[in-house]
């Protein structure tokens, strides 16, 4: 197709000038016959120029943002996005919010009382010259040719077209205007795409893709088959965040997670002249209690207590319910499906089955072990927390049928498989 005619595509999904019917029928067609590579850069750039795009002029330094397919427990953007403003890297962190299975970014922040996501484009500009970070929702007028797409793409059956997942996640991102993006690709059980293969093939077009419209671009292919660090719900997870800030040695692959995606954020934002070289900035930030501080100056910019920073146990929200999963078996955890833990959070009340649906922030999952901790008869695997008793019976059950065991230790892959460039 022609890069005219992806853009009458993209303005008429935009206005309503093109029918559903239409748009339906074009997205069957594209995803029988693929968008090329040139293509699927072309109606990128379209989808993104069917809206605003942010203006962050006078802005100094390169503008980098990080973007998760999504998973189970990965809550690694609270902590990340402040951590590498704390070392000069500018960071306009757009995120969404959670549906099914997976979290959302911005459920979590608003588990902190007051915190504001819904950001005017002057508010966002302000609060980035001001503190160099910002986390917010897309707004209306950011590529609103994918939000009508999207939509559409779910009734045709045509989800699961690679270029469209491309022009989707991309489109928003070059609308929004960075120079870099750092992207974490889930694979497993958790995943969206659940064979590393295919996860890897979309990966490699993401990059590709991004280059193509001029932004620099590396993808880490991660391990989503059990969740991700030890908290699982919003408030659960903002609260393990403010502790991996502080240097506690609370979720260690949440962490490396963390360092290994900041590090490449700091590094193509030319703050560091290797990945390496940044993490140990990083690591010192944590260390001196910059990172902490920052979050801090993000909090009481996007009007919560910043005092979460400090004593998140006391000011962030608790379920009235609490119950414990304890083992009836010796052995190792062998298994713990993270697809089916994130299904018992939104049992649980942690998420949505619908978009309309609301959320307790104080429900989850706090794992006690993890894949090859071994246990004990009686041992606590995980705290579940609720509101609703027959919600906690309901987790209860989801998350008791994701775990295995056995008689010998069973070590997780590596959480970090491969890096594309």
């Amino acid at each position: 197709m022609t890069c005219a005619e992806l853009d009458f595509i993209a303005a008429g999904a935009a206005s309503g000038g093109v029918p559903d019917y239409q748009l339906a029928a074009w997205l069957m067609a594209a995803f029988f016959n693929p968008l090329d590579d040139n293509e699927t850069a072309a109606f990128t750039k379209a989808m993104a120029f069917s809206g605003a795009r942010m203006d962050f002029g006078g802005l100094r330094g390169l503008k980098v943002d990080k973007h998760s397919t999504g998973g189970v427990g990965d809550g690694v953007s609270l902590a990340l996005a402040p951590l590498v403003a704390s070392v000069g890297v500018a960071v306009p962190m757009m995120s969404g919010r959670g549906l099914g299975h997976t979290g959302g970014t911005l459920d979590k922040l608003e588990a902190a009382e007051g915190f504001r996501v819904r950001l005017s484009p002057t508010h966002i500009k302000r609060q980035m010259k001001a503190i160099g970070v910002c986390m917010f929702g897309q707004t209306q007028e950011l590529a609103p040719a994918d939000k009508k797409l999207y939509s559409l793409r779910d009734a045709t059956g045509t989800v699961e077209s690679r270029p469209l997942i491309v022009a989707s996640i991309l489109s928003k991102k070059y609308a929004e205007g960075i120079n870099a993006l750092v992207m974490d690709v889930k694979f497993g059980s958790g995943a969206f795409m659940r064979e590393y293969g295919d996860a890897k093939k979309l990966a490699q077009s993401l990059v590709k893709t991004a280059r193509l419209l001029g932004i620099n671009c590396a993808a880490l292919l991660t391990d989503m088959n059990q969740p991700l660090g030890r908290a699982c719900g919003n408030a659960n997870e903002l609260e393990q965040a403010v502790r991996v800030l502080r240097g506690e040695n609370v979720a260690p692959d949440y962490a490396e997670l963390m360092y290994e995606l900041g590090s490449w954020m700091v590094y193509m934002g030319k703050r560091a002249k290797s990945p390496g070289a940044a993490r140990k900035m990083l690591e010192q930030s944590v260390k001196s209690g910059a990172a902490l501080e920052k979050l801090r100056h993000m909090l009481r910019w996007q009007g919560a207590n910043p005092d979460v920073a400090d004593t998140p146990d006391y000011l962030l929200p608790k379920a009235k319910l609490v119950l414990e999963v304890k083992s009836e078996k010796v052995g190792f955890i062998s298994g713990m499906d993270a697809r089916k833990t994130g299904q018992a959070c939104v049992m649980l009340g942690a998420g949505r089955s619908r978009m309309e649906d609301s959320v307790d922030f104080g429900a989850g999952i706090v794992l006690e072990k993890k894949v090859g901790d071994a246990v004990a008869k009686g041992d606590v695997i995980a705290r579940l927390y609720a509101s609703d008793p027959k919600r906690l019976m309901a987790g209860r059950a989801e998350f008791s049928s994701a775990l295995s065991f056995s008689r010998s230790r069973v070590l997780p892959g590596p959480l970090i498989r491969e890096i594309i460039r």
